[in-house]
């Protein structure tokens, strides 16, 4: 497979890349022609222990000994915009082969499930859960697409060309991209990044999810009227609602996105519309047809008329046109009504179901302002703070007041009020399936529950009903440890277990893998979450219901991302899988979701994942108590030597003076802040997504790895390695967990920063870090019994390693611009401005290069 890649994509790339040499832009040929020089004088540097700034000093020399210093810096911002738009070409020419290089009727694809299912006769068994089941990808907002949209758009059209083997267009769309801007000029709105996720709505999902549930309904060999599980696989959406620190999502603003989203849809439908208009021309169906574009058009492009509204009254016009067409005309095209029809089953008037999500603590504050308005006309509040959690709900749940004719000196008050009130608005306008979840970061007891629960009940409940799902999301290992607790006791509040029955007898938790790398390592965060999930599985059963998990997860596996359908697959019994329900965030939308046919593919392997363990009745996933105490044991070791790395003196003052870190809040990527509250930099307020992506831009990924290494090292000398070997050889969670560090291995460069092994400061820091890394490259391969690292994925492994090689000139700049920064001479003091925005402009091509880095 890796020869096939190196044929399918290598290969092209290569070919294609020497068109940029004849782009007619000044100074281009010979940008172009240095280039490759700079990425031997790097590649030779490194091996000969040269650091970064010795590398670029002697590259002057030997190849532009006459450059002024100017002509030195041009020359440096030429790399790197020719490094970037290398890289989208090689992101283009991987979309374009990713037919050929994936197996589109392998394992995890519908064609194979279906297949399997008849081969095994559990077509009926497959049937019964398909029906029960349910994908839910959510897409966010947060920061770490590094592509602004005209760039997308054109990355979208050179995959096309280069698919079709159009050279001419090739050379046309690359000279285009010569010209065209690849950072924003200013931060984006939160509703700027809600109208560049809509882009893959209207012209990605739209298309996949249909065409997954057509392939379906026809493999099984079932009617429309046969099938009734439309949230089979349904879309989340977080830009507009996510307004957990990051003071730029307002009500208005959340508003404003649910009818964009709403826009956005009937738009879709109205081109489906016309399409059908140009085929279903017989009598009795044209005039049905013609209504409803009509009534759809005020809808997607606004002005006055006659409209639908509800899904209801648009599905009973085409119901009638459905019955005609089978009753008169043979059901001609029937296919296409059908395939029209199961759109706006799945898709309703929303098109994603947006969640709003808020810090704990913010409803704390707000409820003790609300508290004080209230107490001098309610006794039982005058010694609220000191009840117990036990009476604290209850006096809470007892309150019968409206919240919205209260008034605040404190604006947020007021808008925390309003942001609630504006989901029953939005369920009026989309339907209730447009707005029905409020997540609670930072969850750390039923009482932060109950506050929402309460106040959303008096804002916008109806005689005792609340038509939205409140749900905790538990990240810190602290929290993760407390989270079966927290839920027993929210499940014994009285007025909480009646609603959660008219909910369904449902309860969503958030799991959050990033911050809890963060808190605990790699390796403690993912066992902490897969142990949660089977505490809180036997605590809701035993509560009489049943937990839904949705898993907050990022690009890179040290944010939960990385082969995430193995994850799912590797669970057992003792975990509930009724649903997957998972974040897809920034630069995973477009490189695993971007186009229908990746989209389609990644949503099928999350669907297979999820699947089969029940239909094929497999067993082999469950750990026994053995295996347990063996990963258990590791956790611990784990853990151990990641707070060791983490308390270290040196590791905070080492994010902020030697990684990019400072520089994330300059990338005008995202609305939301770096961190979580102003002022000096403290850990814990620090977002995971600049973190992990500090470590990514250094090269280092520590959090992808560190402690794996030492703690399988530990067990080793416990005599427990045959032990290790059995179960990275029969647990596919144990597999999936490793291979994933085996990525965040092979992502990491630690040449490029081998000069800190004598810096001063951070000798000692480093050369710790480096250790790891290598015990951990040591050990994995011992235990995996593998002689390189992803030789297991060798298609993936070709990726990375090539991307790394085209990003190396820019990993050397920034180290070098980062050297210079430290230690500024005085007569280097007027550039400083250029050495900065040097760092800056390097962390686009290094993101975008690892598409999963942030």
């Amino acid at each position: 497979m890796a020869s096939q890649f190196n044929e399918t994509v290598s290969t092209r790339y290569h070919m294609y890349n020497s068109l940029f040499l004849n782009l007619p832009y000044t100074g281009i040929y010979r940008t172009g022609t240095l280039l490759p020089l700079l990425q031997q004088s790097c590649e030779n540097g490194y091996d000969k222990g040269k650091d970064p700034k010795a590398i670029i000093k002697k590259f002057f020399t030997d190849y532009t000994p006459k450059a002024s210093r100017e002509e030195q810096f041009n020359l440096l911002f030429g790399f790197i915009q020719y490094v970037e738009r290398q890289v989208v070409l090689f992101d283009s020419i991987e979309d374009a082969a990713f037919e050929e290089i994936n197996e589109l009727e392998g394992k995890g694809t519908i064609t194979e499930l279906l297949l399997r299912a008849e081969a095994e006769g559990a077509v009926d068994e497959l049937k019964k859960k398909l029906n029960e089941f349910s994908v839910r990808v959510v897409l966010t907002a947060h920061p770490t697409q590094f592509y602004p949209g005209n760039v997308l758009a054109i990355l979208n059209d050179l995959e096309q060309a280069i698919r079709e083997n159009r050279l001419e267009h090739i050379n046309l769309l690359l000279r285009q991209l010569g010209k065209t801007a690849f950072i924003n000029r200013e931060k984006p709105t939160p509703f700027d990044e809600a109208v560049s996720l809509c882009w893959f709505l209207e012209n990605v999902f739209y298309v996949a999810i249909p065409e997954i549930v057509n392939k379906l309904m026809t493999g099984l060999h079932m009617k429309l009227e046969d099938w009734t599980n439309f949230d089979l696989l349904k879309i989340g959406f977080w830009p507009g609602g996510d307004r957990d620190g990051n003071p730029f999502v307002t009500h208005e603003i959340t508003l404003k996105v649910a009818q964009h989203l709403q826009q956005t849809l009937f738009r879709c439908y109205y081109r489906d519309i016309r399409f059908l208009k140009r085929r279903l021309t017989f009598k009795g169906v044209d005039h049905i047809i013609a209504k409803a574009e009509r009534k759809v058009y005020p809808m997607a492009f606004g002005g006055y008329g006659d409209i639908y509204h509800n899904p209801k009254e648009l599905l009973q016009d085409l119901a009638e046109a459905r019955e005609v067409l089978l009753r008169d005309h043979k059901g001609l095209f029937l296919n296409l009504l059908e395939a029209f029809i199961i759109k706006i089953r799945i898709f309703g008037f929303y098109f994603a179901s947006m969640d709003i999500r808020q810090d704990s603590r913010k409803h704390g504050y707000a409820w003790n302002a609300i508290i004080e308005k209230l107490k001098p006309k309610n006794k039982k509040l005058k010694d609220f703070d000191s009840l117990s959690e036990a009476e604290k709900i209850e006096t809470l749940l007892s309150l019968k007041f409206n919240p919205g004719s209260l008034k605040f000196e404190d604006d947020f008050v007021h808008e925390l009020i309003e942001s609630i009130d504006i989901i029953g608005q939005i369920q009026e306008q989309n339907g209730e399936d447009g707005c029905h979840r409020y997540v609670i970061s930072n969850c750390q007891s039923a009482l932060d529950v109950i506050r929402v629960y309460q106040l959303a009940k008096l804002i916008i409940g109806h005689n005792n009903e609340l038509t939205l799902d409140i749900v905790p999301l538990f990240e810190t290992i602290e929290d993760l440890a407390n989270a079966p607790e927290i839920m027993e006791a929210l499940y014994n509040v009285g007025a909480y277990r009646d609603h959660l029955k008219r909910r369904g007898s449902k309860q969503t938790i958030m799991l959050g893998f990033s911050d809890g790398t963060k808190d605990g390592g790699y390796l403690r965060a993912n066992w902490s979450i897969f142990q949660a999930k089977e505490h809180l599985t036997r605590i809701s059963r035993e509560q009489g219901f049943m937990a839904v998990f949705f898993d907050g997860r990022g690009g890179p596996p040290a944010r939960g991302g990385g082969n995430t359908h193995d994850f799912y697959a590797s669970l057992g019994d003792s975990i509930e899988d009724k649903e997957v329900q998972v974040t897809i965030q920034g630069q995973t939308i477009s490189s695993n979701f971007g186009k229908p046919v990746s989209c389609a593919y990644n949503l099928e392997q999350l669907l297979s994942a999820g699947v089969e363990n029940d239909v094929f009745k497999i067993n082999r996933n469950k750990l026994t108590p053995d295996e347990i105490q063996l990963v258990n044991g590791l956790a611990q070791e784990g853990h151990k030597a990641y707070l060791d790395l983490k308390q270290h003196p040196k590791f905070v003052p080492y994010l902020e003076k030697i990684t990019p870190l400072a520089f994330f809040g300059d990338t005008n990527i995202g609305s939301r802040p770096v961190k979580r509250s102003q002022g000096s930099l403290k850990f814990e307020d620090l977002r995971a997504i600049p973190f992990v992506g500090s470590w990514a831009q250094m090269k280092q990924n520590i959090p992808g790895f560190y402690g794996v290494g030492t703690a399988l090292k530990e067990l080793k000398k416990k005599g427990k390695l045959s032990k290790l070997k059995l179960l990275f050889k029969e647990s596919l969670f144990f597999r999936t967990l490793l291979s994933n560090s085996m990525m965040s291995l092979t992502k990491s460069y630690y040449p490029a920063t081998a000069y800190l092994a004598k810096d001063e400061e951070f000798s000692e820091l480093w050369k710790k870090m480096f250790s790891e890394y290598k015990l951990s490259v040591d050990m994995i391969l011992e235990v995996s019994g593998l002689s390189e690292l992803m030789e297991n994925t060798p298609m993936n492994r070709d990726s990375v390693k090539l991307r790394e090689r085209i990003v190396l000139p820019l990993i050397t700049i920034q180290q070098y611009a980062l050297q210079q920064l430290r230690t500024l001479e005085k007569s280097e003091e007027q550039h400083e401005k250029l050495y900065r925005k040097l760092v800056l402009r390097c962390m686009f091509g290094i993101i975008n290069a690892a598409r999963n880095s942030a």
